[in-house]
């Protein structure tokens, strides 16, 4: 396998001028995403849980409701038996206990939690946003997705997360984070624009930079280890160690000969493979593995069944000068030599075999350590009979060559190597 085809392991830190470069390609496609949007405007208020007309949100919507227990920097309220709630712990002047009543205002439903999202009346969100900085680790949950990615709420502030952002590698449909919640990078939060935006791809690449070190410490070749498919081309497939990224190599996906590697792994698979190489000098290091080494080999099972001596039925796949090959069965294939293929000596196979002709062949050899299989043609063909030179010799080979005539040169030999003497052999 070419070692020029393994992948790349993440690169290390960037110096002060890529990082610019970056930040830029960051900037760009935040703008892309966004446009003129405020994050504000892209996660519509939803008073009465949603609802198409419902009214904007107001200090009428106040509801009188009882703590039933604080937690984890929220106070839980309840309104009715039917009817719960959540508010910031931070908007009491201090904690509240079980049993007390205030007033609040529901500024929306949140349909993950079956809870009214509310707040004090005339209190904000801007302290709680203060703590907040660019570069913090922050728990998000996905409310739902917009032009260009997902509305992200953090501690009950709107952000958004650019599909980009998203994750390491390309999800068709994100749309599978809708109600999830997963630790998010702050990269951008401007205040004045009310813009946070965070990336759940900068995590990731995080962890995997922490455990890429550890992955190429621990790695050796002859381990079978677990990976997941991350992308498909066709020459192989790639798959996560858990930080760093492999190569397997289209011919050891599978023992049966492929096309293309999507006939037996798709992204995503979970896969068993083994490390077959590692080339830690090469910047990056580059790893090859296999997954056909810790799969059984269908073809061995189908040789043991096969004996010498035996007839058995193939289809011609492929006629070079040497001897066509034959396949007995899926994934088992046999040679039958050009010498084997008729009994008169013929220059190539294709003189009397064609591809896809079906034929019954004798099996001469099996070598099961090469997973090699000898057939023959001519072994299960009635040898021709040899033509018959008539006269008294019963047909057991050719006549001999007629006597010359007696002529003056014929004489002259005579006389000069036979001294008189009748010549034997052909010169009469």
């Amino acid at each position: 396998m070419d070692q020029s085809n393994l992948p790349p392991v993440p690169p290390p830190p960037v110096g002060s001028s890529e990082r610019a470069a970056l930040d830029a390609d960051l900037e760009r496609e935040i703008q892309e995403a966004l446009g003129d949007m405020r994050v504000e405007d892209m996660v519509p208020d939803r008073p009465t849980g949603g609802r198409p007309g419902a009214a904007p949100r107001s200090e009428r919507n106040v509801r009188t409701g009882t703590v039933v227990r604080v937690h984890d920097g929220e106070v839980f309220i309840e309104f009715d038996p039917k009817r719960q709630g959540v508010c910031p712990v931070a908007q009491f002047e201090q904690p509240p206990a079980p049993g007390e009543r205030f007033e609040f205002v529901e500024e929306r439903f949140d349909p993950f939690e079956q809870l009214w999202v509310v707040r004090r009346p005339g209190a904000t969100h801007k302290g709680d946003l203060d703590s907040l900085s660019a570069g913090m680790i922050v728990e998000a949950r996905c409310v739902g997705m917009n032009k260009g990615g997902l509305d992200m709420e953090v501690a009950h502030h709107k952000a958004f997360m650019p599909a980009g952002q998203v994750d390491i590698r390309h999800i068709e449909d994100i749309s599978v984070f809708l109600g999830e919640k997963f630790p998010c990078k702050i990269i951008e939060l401007r205040r004045e624009k009310g813009r946070m935006v965070l990336s759940r791809k900068a995590v990731q690449l995080e962890e995997r930079a922490r455990s890429r070190d550890k992955v190429l410490g621990e790695i050796e070749v002859g381990q079978t280890r677990t990976a997941t498919i991350t992308s498909i081309q066709q020459y192989g497939a790639f798959a996560d160690l858990g930080g760093v990224d492999g190569l397997i190599h289209v011919s050891d996906l599978s023992h049966e000969r492929i096309k293309d590697p999507s006939e037996v792994v798709k992204v995503g698979d979970v896969v068993e493979v083994r490390v077959l190489r590692i080339d830690r000098e090469a910047k990056p290091p580059k790893i090859a593995l296999g997954r056909k080494q810790t799969l059984s080999d269908p073809a061995l099972t189908a040789i043991a069944e096969i004996q010498a001596g035996a007839t058995v039925t193939g289809k011609v796949t492929k006629l070079t000068e040497f001897g066509a090959f034959v396949e007995l069965s899926p994934g088992v294939e046999g040679l039958v030599h050009v010498s084997e293929c008729a009994h008169e000596r013929i220059p190539t196979p294709a003189k009397v075999l064609t591809v896809g002709e079906v034929l019954q062949l004798k099996v001469l050899s099996v070598d099961m350590d090469r997973k090699r299989i000898s057939l023959s043609r001519k072994a299960l063909l009635d040898r021709p009979a040899m033509q018959s030179s008539g006269g008294d010799r019963g047909g057991k080979g050719p006549a001999p060559a007629p006597m010359r005539a007696d002529d003056p040169v014929m004489r002259k030999l005579r006389a000069k190597f036979a001294g008189g003497r009748e010549l034997k052999g052909g010169l009469g």
